[in-house]
């Protein structure tokens, strides 16, 4: 007989709790704080105001807390289809500059990427407003600055 965890004890609420992160271990490495019974990979950080712990949470556990199975659900199928995208980064055509620089226009960004003394940067250019970032740290080579760069724009995209 397996174990309910805090669903069976008192005083911890079993409804209204909110997600206020997400994240992707890589592989299956922390058990359900709700249920303690789940290993996870895909962990909602699950919050409610009655209650003093944010709580790690699998995605049946996080979505039956917040009454939202699809949001859960939501949120993992992003982060697979992420990770997955991210997986094929490197493998993208990337075109070549007449400075000599690798560079992409994708999702409504230009990347470039260029060596930089002690390694690698770049910039991400936002196409609607001409925003430009810079990298601000260097990276060891070339793949690593173009994994950054991918990092670099998912977040401009969210935030």
């Amino acid at each position: 007989m397996s174990s309910l965890g805090k669903w069976s004890k008192q005083g911890v609420p079993q409804k209204g709790w909110t997600c206020i992160g997400f994240e992707d271990l890589g592989e299956p490495a922390a058990e359900c704080e709700m249920c303690e019974n789940q290993e996870i990979r895909y962990v909602h950080q699950m919050q409610h105001p009655d209650y003093p712990n944010i709580l790690d949470c699998g995605c049946v556990c996080a979505g039956r807390m917040e009454e939202n199975y699809a949001a859960a659900s939501k949120r993992e199928s992003d982060s697979k289809n992420l990770a997955q995208r991210r997986a094929r980064w490197l493998k993208r055509k990337w075109k070549v500059s007449t400075n000599g620089n690798d560079y992409l226009k994708t999702d409504g960004f230009h990347i470039v990427v260029f060596a930089r003394s002690g390694g690698w940067s770049g910039t991400i250019t936002n196409l609607a407003n001409g925003i430009a970032t810079q990298a601000r740290r260097v990276y060891e080579t070339q793949d690593k600055a173009k994994l950054g760069a991918f990092d670099g724009m998912i977040w401009l995209k969210t935030h």
